[in-house]
């Protein structure tokens, strides 16, 4: 094992803490109406997208059920 590898870590580390306290101070400050709606738009899309896997998964196992059906 190398002595770079503790350093590397400590670097990681440092890295994520510094990531974290930006992502909290981004946090605190109030979005612009601009992110506001591109934040709302992109629930949206992730609800239509859940909703569309439902339906997949759905017709899936119908058409499992028929093909096991007419066996």
């Amino acid at each position: 094992m190398s002595h770079s590898q503790p350093n590397e870590q400590d670097d990681l580390e440092k890295y994520l803490e510094e990531k974290a306290k930006q992502e909290q101070e981004k946090e605190s400050e109030p979005l612009s109406a601009y992110d506001a709606c591109v934040l709302k738009e992109s629930a949206k899309i992730h609800e239509l997208i859940a909703e569309a896997q439902k339906k997949v998964k759905s017709v899936q196992m119908m058409n499992s059920c028929v093909k096991t059906y007419f066996k």
